[in-house]
Order: C-alpha cells, then structure tokens, then sequence
C-alpha cells in the first residue's frame, strides 16, 4: 500500500519537550550538579559495575536498592518504587491515574512534562495558574479539589522553574481536602532541606518524587525513585515497562546511595553559591531574579530571547523560557560552580551594559 495513516489525535498539538541541550563550555541550563560523582567513590563504582552480569536481565524491581532507599526513609520496601530517572516515574502517574474520562489538575507555571504526560494518556488537564509572583493561588486549588472530580495533582516543592517551596500548611489542607492522588515532587529537596516525608504514613493519597539526577550527580545515568503507600505503589507495577531500571544503574545507584554523606558538601557549596549568584543577578540592572530553594534560579529582564543567544554565543547556556506561557522573558540559570558563575555574571553583565562579546564587565 505504501501510505501510512496518522498516529492517534492526541499528538496533535503535542509539542515535544526539547530542553534545548547545546553543547557549550559552561554548561548552565539543565539544573545538573556542577560536580560529577566524588572521585573517591570511582574505584568503588568500577568494582560495582564488574560484578554485574551483562548476560542476565537486572532484578525487575532493583530490591537491594529499594530496600536501601527505604531503610534510610525509615519504611518497608514496598514503600518504594524505582524508575528509569523522574521522567518514568511521571508517566506512570499519567498512566495510572489518568487515562480517558479522568482528570489532572496542574499549576503552571511549573515543569510542562506533567501536562504533556497527561495529554498523551487522553487525561482532562485543568490550571489553576500561579500568581504573578510564581506562589500557589492555595484558595483557588482547594476551591476546585472540592468540586470531587480531580483524579491527580502534581505540585513541584521546590517548582521547577520558579524555584519555590509549596508551604507545608498548605499541602496539608490540600491533602486533606480531596481523595485524589497528590504527587509532590521532590526532585530538590537535597538543595530545600524540606519534604513531606513525615506525612506519609498518615495520608495514603500522598506521593512523593525524588531523583538520584540532582544532589547525587548522576544525570546520565536516569534514577528516580518514588515514595508512596504500598497500596498505591501496587498500581504502579501494573504499568510501568519491565526492567525499566538497568542492571548498571541500580549498581551505581546502590553505591551512590550508601555513600551520599560524600555529596553533603558539594550540596551546601551549591546552595552558597545559589546565595551569591542571586546577589550578582540582582545587582545588574533590568534583572529581576526570584528567590528559590533548588539548584537554579528563574530571573526576568528586557530581551530575555536576546540575551539567551549572546550568552550561548560567548559559551555560556542558560535555559530560555522568553517566550513561554506565563514565564515571558525570563531565563533560568542553573548554579554552576564559582568559576562557571562568574562566567555566566560577566557574560550578562556585558550584554545589558551593551558591551562587545568578549569585552570584560
């Protein structure tokens, strides 16, 4: 026959997530850890990754590491769910708890891969859209959980890409208010010092998210793992892929684990220096940078778009959010390390004082 007929109607639209991942000498747009794994643990990781049989599928749910990740949370393993990064685990709230004639309601602006699951799995998306200011309109969402029809929340603590907390007060009520599932994602709690852990045994519809990717440097390996009441963590394997996690990375996430005291200094340097680059950001003028408690920090000016591409052209990638819904003219720049920063600082420095690539600030 030759032709092919369309894929299903609910990619019409459908933007893919393109995090515009360039390469670039400083490289600040992808909220990574500016440090890779402690150089102490390779030689440990390279007798981990020796020992695993290439010739064997890996354990489909990565137990030892599940009980690892459940013994440091104070809970049974089957409080815990692996994935292949975040961004699996995500899905599979779409999957489960979304689908045809269910509904999800999100709080942009916030991390768009929480929409486009639920698009894909044919899920009524319903806003309730932040203030001006990036904080959650906390009246407005209860206000529509009370109608009795959301099936799934998602609340980013800290956002991603506004950088703030969701107040414990207020996730509680939220808690309490509907029977739908709330995911809280924790994917920077290491950088917040906060998290709804506490609440876990007392609220079954409470979910929480964390990721090895941020605090633990292991971007590239995808590891992401959940929190939830064994009730709901059964719904899960119903749908996730099998042996979504590989063998070598339940390997590397099992050390990592052990060991993430190692990463306590690198995460209080990266939060000293989240202090410092907002100082130098609110010390240029036209920028208006929002406070956060993550690994970044969202910042608004004129000719945001502009500036992007003169940063990228003097090596520098930060993230472009110029030209989305509710985030028009801002950028979001990951914390880098001192020098990097420096670099970024100098660099935007330039572009608002109109100065040549290259010229010092």
């Amino acid at each position: 026959m030759g032709s092919l007929r369309p894929p299903s109607s609910r990619l019409e639209g459908l933007v893919p997530y393109d995090p515009k991942y360039i390469p670039a000498e400083v490289m600040l747009s992808a909220n990574e850890n500016p440090s890779d794994v402690p150089e102490q643990l390779r030689q440990e990781l390279a007798r981990a990754l020796k020992g695993v049989p290439f010739n064997r599928y890996p354990d489909p749910l990565g137990n030892q590491l599940r009980a690892t990740i459940a013994e440091a949370n104070g809970l049974e393993a089957d409080w815990v769910l692996l994935g292949n990064g975040g961004d699996e685990l995500l899905f599979n709230v779409a999957l489960a708890w979304g689908g045809s004639g269910r509904t999800f309601l999100d709080l942009p602006p916030t991390f768009s891969v929480y929409a486009a699951n639920a698009q894909v799995t044919n899920t009524t998306v319903v806003s309730v859209a932040r203030r001006a200011d990036f904080s959650i309109d906390e009246e407005a969402v209860l206000a529509r959980v009370a109608q009795g029809d959301i099936d799934y929340v998602i609340v980013a603590s800290p956002n991603n890409p506004t950088g703030q907390l969701a107040s414990e007060e207020f996730l509680l009520r939220l808690l309490d208010a509907t029977d739908a599932l709330v995911l809280v994602d924790e994917a920077y709690f290491e950088f917040s010092h906060r998290t709804m852990r506490p609440y876990l045994e007392s609220h079954e519809n409470l979910l929480i998210l964390r990721t090895f990717s941020k605090a633990f440097s292991l971007a590239g390996v995808r590891l992401g793992y959940l929190l939830g009441h064994p009730s709901v963590i059964r719904q899960f394997l119903k749908v996730r892929q099998p042996y979504s996690v590989d063998a070598l990375s339940q390997a590397v996430g099992q050390v990592v684990f052990q060991n993430r005291a190692l990463f306590q200094e690198g995460i209080e340097a990266i939060r000293q220096q989240r202090a410092r680059l907002f100082e130098g950001l609110r010390a240029i003028p036209g920028v208006q940078v929002f406070e956060s408690d993550a690994n970044y920090l969202l910042f608004r000016m004129a000719r945001a778009g502009e500036a992007w591409e003169y940063l990228l052209g003097e090596g520098v990638l930060v993230r472009d959010f110029s030209t989305a819904p509710m985030l028009e003219n801002c950028l979001r720049v990951s914390v880098g390390s001192p020098e990097q920063n420096d670099r970024f600082l100098q660099a935007l420095r330039r572009f608002v004082m109109g100065g040549a690539p290259g010229e010092k600030a």
